[in-house]
């Protein structure tokens, strides 16, 4: 747990770290507890545990801080891809972070945009 001012405390400090190096286009995926979480990041993406969290709690606190990515379509996508295309796309993340989430097939992946220059 994290206590600073402004950050939701569900974010774990690896996850803020992850989250603060990910570029614009980066994407982190939010997967359940069934997701091959460690065959796929043997292929490269970061491998970050959020066990005993849901996804709609832990999505609600890393939209607080992350931007999504505006120049795209969809810069979500959720487990609704044919299965093994999302596992291809999810080897190609910075990150993923395995939730305790229970709802079959409930992942989902975020691409990360840029921030407003006016922002604070």
């Amino acid at each position: 747990m994290v206590v600073l001012k402004g950050v939701p405390a569900l974010l774990s400090p690896e996850l803020l770290y992850a989250l603060a190096r990910m570029g614009h286009g980066d994407e982190i995926v939010l997967a359940d507890v069934n997701f091959p979480t460690s065959s796929i990041c043997k292929c490269g993406p970061e491998e970050l545990r959020a066990d005993g969290l849901g996804i709609p709690p832990l999505l609600e606190a890393v939209l607080q801080l992350l931007p999504l990515d505006t120049y795209v379509e969809s810069p979500g996508a959720l487990a609704t891809v044919e299965r093994f295309a999302f596992y291809e796309r999810a080897k190609k993340a910075f990150a993923v972070v395995a939730t305790g989430e229970t709802a079959l097939y409930g992942n989902l992946i975020l691409r990360k945009g840029v921030l407003a220059l006016d922002a604070p």
